[in-house]
């Protein structure tokens, strides 16, 4: 925590995940810098209006990113697949109730 000012550690279901210190975990920033069309500065100011959360922590999420690729990138593969689960499992529900 030392290394990474901001980024804090969470244990949860998943096991431990770096996080933002009352904020959201590194991979959902990663994943929403993903996700939006934005690039560059533009694409920090809009996630952090989007997660309610200030582009200096978007900035020490990023920079854990650039750190520790591998971890955030299993967790993100890990919330794909649980996403993908669910799906799964609502489809077959709504099938049983039509």
């Amino acid at each position: 925590m030392a290394e990474h000012p901001g980024v804090v550690f969470k244990d949860g279901p998943t096991g431990r995940r770096a996080a933002l210190a009352l904020g959201p975990d590194v991979w959902e920033i990663v994943k929403s810098l993903r996700e939006v069309e934005e690039r560059g500065d533009e694409a920090i100011d809009v996630v952090a209006e989007l997660l309610n959360v200030t582009e200096d922590r978007v900035g020490a999420a990023l920079r854990y990113y650039a750190a520790y690729a591998d971890e955030i990138d299993a967790e993100l593969e890990q919330a794909e697949e649980d996403s993908r689960a669910a799906e799964e499992a609502w489809q077959a529900e709504q099938q049983l109730l039509a």
